[in-house]
C-alpha cells in the first residue's frame, strides 16, 4: 500500500526554502518592521547586500505573493517595495524566530 504524501508539506518546503535563502528573511523583517513601503537602495543598505543578492529576494518573494513592488510616486524610475497582507500574517512566526535565537545565544 502506498502512502500519499500530504501537498500541503511540499508547500511548505517551497515556502521554507524560498524564506532561508540570503536576506530573505531579513528583507521581510525590515519591511515589516518600518511598516510602510521601502525603495530598493534603502533595503540594500538596510539588509546590508549587494544589489544583485536584494534583486532575486525581492523578485522571488514578488513571485510568491509575499512583496509587493509599485511605481513610486516621487520617482518616474523608482519602485516601492512592501509586504502583501499574506506575508504579514507570518510576521509573527518570523518574529518568533528571531526571538528564538536570541534566546538561545544568551
Amino acid at each position: 500500500m502506498e502512502k500519499m504524501c500530504n501537498p500541503t508539506y511540499g508547500r511548505v518546503d517551497e515556502l521554507l526554502s524560498l524564506l532561508t535563502k540570503s536576506k530573505s528573511l531579513h528583507t521581510l523583517m525590515v519591511l515589516d518592521r518600518k511598516n510602510a513601503p521601502a525603495r530598493f537602495s534603502e533595503l540594500k543598505n538596510l539588509v546590508d547586500s549587494s544589489s544583485t543578492t536584494v534583486a532575486r529576494r525581492l523578485n522571488e518573494l514578488e513571485e510568491h505573493g509575499l512583496v509587493t513592488r509599485t511605481p513610486s510616486t516621487n520617482s518616474d524610475q523608482a519602485f516601492d517595495y512592501s509586504m502583501t497582507e499574506d506575508a504579514k500574517t507570518l510576521s509573527p512566526i518570523i518574529q518568533s524566530l528571531y526571538e528564538w535565537v536570541e534566546s538561545r545565544s544568551q
